[in-house]
Formats: structure tokens, C-alpha cells, sequence
């Protein structure tokens, strides 16, 4: 989540941001799960429709994003579009401030999963299953419906965030829900992620932009972007399954998740070229549950290489600290 909050000031001058950040999340997560269910949808819709109107920097981005997703779009549109993502992005916290308190029922009756049989049957197959999801719908409750619902504990990767402290309270977050966590930076999340599907185990990765220098293009609704190797390179070392996943709301107090097809892995060609074509497909699939759904793309950062500077930095992004 982004919290454009760099201009805050106190009574001696600038606030610590990070501090500040992490004591807002901490006040998420201990008020927003105490209160009544309808009381939390309303206020996510009010916060939402408030940070809409002051069209911050993350707003102007997600509008920007989705007109390569939605090309023909009118301004009129693309301004719905954006209105109905930023919702479907509160509702995102608002659900996952929650989750800790969801009972197993609750969490079966909040997740309807389309064609579960990919990952079923690759589980059933013991070599080890990667799911990698794009920025869509809520990531953390699909987790948690696969570690409750389903029994199965999973690995996944976080950014490290400044302050340690948000970091910390992050990976306690989910370490909670039934998921081990690993930092993205240090290089050894790799090895580890490689060891659990050596094991027969399953690990998700959020996998629609890049967060290093080791990057794959590949095109995304026709311009050049860069998406992560790791979910490619890792079914390639392994023998893992691939399995794209793209998650969407539809109105209702339901979660729809799709599992989309394994990915082929390339009979012929190198190493690399195996990995960047498995990427490219693996970035297809994304596409199309994206498009068929661009208001619950929660992307609020540069992605296309033509919007990023000669640096490879998010140049002019949304700003603040993102969470995992």
C-alpha cells in the first residue's frame, strides 16, 4: 500500500515517516478487524473515493496503466475504471486487516475457485507447485484460503520495507495466516524456494513487476515491460509446475480466483530462452485475467519500460512505502 505521507510535519519539524507508517498499519490492524463487517466495507469505500478525488500521483498511475490495458477507453471510462480500482484496492486492506479474525467457514464462503483441478492435480503430483499471481484482488486471502481450506502451507517472498519494524510486523502478519515468509533482498531466498519444491512443496510468488535488475521482458498489452525470472527459473531448476492464478471481485462479498493452466516448459532452446518464454506466457495469462478485469488490478506504480527512467527507477511513482 502506498501512503503518500512525505509532507507531514510536527510540532518540531518533519515527522519519521517510517514510524508514522508503521504505527498506521499497527491502528489498521488493531481497530479496522474489531469492527462490524458493512461498517468496513463503507469506510473502505469513503477512504477510497476520498484518495480518488484528491487524484494523487498512485491515482494518476493507475489511470495511466490502465489505458494500455483498456486502450479505447474514454477519459469518462478510464475515470470509472480508476474510481472502481482504487475501491477494489481498499477493499484489498480492508479484508486483510481483517483476516486474522476470519473463522475457516468464513474464509471458504469469502474464495470461489475456478478450475482447482491444476493446482490439485500438481499437488497431487509431488513436484512441487509454483503459483505466481499478478497485483489482483486480494492475494493474502486466496493465501490463506490454500493454507486453511486447502491444508496446504506454502512459501512466499516480501519486499523488505523501511522501517525494519514494518517489515517485521508484515512477515508476523503472515506467518500467521499459515505462510512462510522469506526477504526478497540477501540472495538466498532463491536457494530456499528451489530446497521446498525439491520437497514436493508450494510456493506463490506475486509476479506482474520487477523489483530487480535481473528482470525478463516481455510484452504486456503490446509495449515492452519487465517481469520477474524467478517463478521460470525455478520450475526450470526444479521440475516444478507453473501455474499462472488471477484473482478478481464481481460485486459480491466473494473472491473469484482462477487457475489458469500450467506452464509449458520450451522443448528446444537455451536455458534463457526457456525462461524467457515461459515468462512471456506466464505474463499472457496475466493479461487476460486482466483485462477481463482491469478494476481489480491494484497497480499502482510505473511498469512499462517506456514509462520508467534510463535508471530502471520508478521515476515519479506513487511515492511513500509499499507494503508486501
Amino acid at each position: 500500500m502506498k501512503l503518500d505521507i512525505g509532507r507531514l510535519t510536527g510540532p518540531g519539524g518533519p515527522l519519521d515517516t517510517g514510524k508514522l507508517t508503521d504505527a498506521l498499519y499497527g491502528l489498521g490492524w488493531a481497530t479496522v478487524k474489531k469492527l462490524p463487517e458493512p461498517v468496513a466495507v463503507r469506510l473502505g469505500e469513503r477512504i477510497a473515493d476520498t484518495v480518488w478525488k484528491k487524484r494523487g500521483k498512485g491515482v494518476r498511475r493507475l489511470e495511466a496503466n490502465l489505458a494500455r490495458v483498456v486502450p479505447d477507453a474514454s477519459p469518462q471510462t478510464l475515470a470509472r475504471l480508476s474510481r472502481a480500482g482504487m475501491r477494489s484496492y481498499m477493499r484489498y486492506w480492508m479484508e486483510s486487516f481483517r483476516l486474522p479474525a476470519w473463522s475457516l467457514d468464513k474464509v471458504r464462503d469469502s474464495v470461489d475457485v475456478q478450475d482447482v483441478h491444476h493446482l490439485t492435480d500438481a499437488l497431487d503430483s509431488d513436484r512441487g507447485v509454483i503459483l505466481a499471481l499478478p497485483h489482483m484482488g486480494n492475494y493474502d486471502l486466496a493465501g490463506v484460503w490454500v493454507t486453511r481450506a486447502l491444508g496446504v502451507p506454502f512459501t512466499t517472498v516480501a519486499e523488505r520495507l523501511k522501517p525494519e519494524s514494518l517489515y517485521d510486523r508484515f512477515v508476523a502478519y503472515r506467518e500467521s495466516l499459515g505462510m512462510e515468509v522469506l526477504p526478497h533482498t540477501g540472495g538466498a531466498a532463491f536457494g530456499i524456494l528451489a530446497r521446498r519444491l525439491r520437497a514436493g512443496g508450494l510456493i506463490c510468488l506475486v509476479a506482474d513487476r520487477d523489483l530487480s535488475a535481473s528482470g525478463l521482458e516481455v510484452k504486456f498489452f503490446g509495449e515492452a515491460a519487465k517481469m520477474p525470472a524467478g517463478p521460470a527459473m525455478l520450475a526450470l531448476q526444479t521440475g516444478a509446475v507453473l501455474l499462472p492464478v488471477t484473482l478478481w471481485y464481481d460485486g459480491t462479498p466473494v473472491m473469484r480466483a482462477r487457475v489458469h493452466p500450467g506452464i509449458e516448459v520450451p522443448e528446444t532452446g537455451t536455458r534463457t530462452e526457456k525462461a524467457a518464454a515461459m515468462t512471456q506466457a506466464l505474463a499472457d495469462a496475466f493479461a487476460s485475467g486482466i483485462a477481463e478485469h482491469p478494476e481489480d488490478w491494484h497497480m499502482l506504480q510505473r511498469l512499462w519500460l517506456a514509462d520508467l527512467d534510463p535508471r530502471g527507477t520508478d521515476a515519479g511513482g506513487a511515492g511513500g512505502t509499499e507494503a508486501p
